[in-house]
């Protein structure tokens, strides 16, 4: 047995067989090993990519959330101040993002959660905002509605008074008494009338006040201008002045008569000098009108 034991543990061929197989048995290790270090950092490379681009997509959605912040417009100061807060929220977010070196899914995952809850808190306001803009517009649009209803009102003001005072002026010259059938005659020292101005010692104006129920009826002052050829106004003194339109006009005679609505026949005397012979022009006034006008030659 011993002999036995002896050839065996001394085979040198059986000893090479083994020494190769425990190789062989190394190499293989070595092999495996090798595949399995490549495909973990192959691994380890696709994931760090991966984390990459969810962080450059994390960014964006930040600065996309930012840009969305900095688009509300509102003049609710409260609503202001607490957007106000949410931009300088996501600034902080991009700020601590943008330091994250190992960044795993699970920091990934928070942020992503986070980024979730600003845009609730974005959509909530984004509704108020909504309501406030369609309240002041409904307001805009009421205030428009009751502006125009005021300036209609204005206009139907305006338009009753233009009315009223067109109505008045109407009535005002619907009142006016008219003079007609005015004549200008050269009187001697008799009073007689004379066709020759060489002749005259004085004029006398005749005319008739017509009927006219719209007037007041009562006593007034009714005056006359006459325009001798030369184009001079005849007149017995300097102070013989009366008021028409804001001018003070002379007159050449004046009577105070008294109306009663009904025709009246009136005359009026001039007593002065200047009676020449040709063309002169009578003006009659009234209640501050000239109510009637006339030409005579005088030989």
């Amino acid at each position: 047995m011993s002999e036995e034991y002896n050839s065996q543990g001394n085979n040198p061929e059986r000893s090479a067989k083994s020494i190769r197989g425990y190789q062989i048995v190394i190499v293989l290790l070595v092999v495996v090993l090798g595949v399995l270090a490549f495909i973990y950092f192959r691994q380890v490379r696709s994931i760090k990519a991966e984390a990459q681009a969810e962080k450059e997509v994390l960014q964006q959605n930040i600065n996309d959330l930012i840009v969305d912040i900095d688009n509300l417009k509102v003049d609710n100061d409260s609503i202001s101040y607490n957007l106000g807060i949410e931009r300088h929220r996501a600034d902080s977010l991009m700020e601590k993002l943008q330091n994250e070196r190992n960044i795993s899914r699970a920091t990934i995952r928070r942020y992503e959660k986070e980024i979730n809850t600003m845009r609730n808190i974005m959509r909530n306001y984004v509704r108020q905002i909504d309501s406030l803009n369609q309240l002041n517009r409904s307001l805009t649009q009421e205030n428009v509605a009751y502006r125009q209803q005021v300036n209609d009102e204005r206009v139907r003001a305006q338009a009753a008074e233009e009315r009223a005072t067109e109505l008045s002026n109407r009535v005002k010259v619907g009142s006016i008494v008219r003079a007609r059938d005015i004549v200008l005659s050269a009187l001697n020292t008799n009073d007689r009338v004379v066709p020759r101005a060489s002749r005259a010692v004085r004029l006398r104006v005749d005319f008739i006040l017509t009927a006219n129920e719209l007037a007041a009826p009562g006593e007034r002052n009714v005056y006359v201008r006459i325009t001798g050829p030369d184009g001079y106004v005849l007149a017995g003194d300097v102070s013989s002045l009366f008021d028409y339109e804001g001018d003070k006009l002379t007159y050449s005679a004046v009577r105070e008569i008294d109306y009663q609505n009904k025709d009246l026949e009136v005359g009026l005397y001039y007593n002065g000098e200047g009676i020449t012979s040709g063309t002169y022009s009578v003006e009659i006034y009234m209640d501050g009108y000239m109510i009637g006008t006339a030409e005579a030659y005088l030989k």
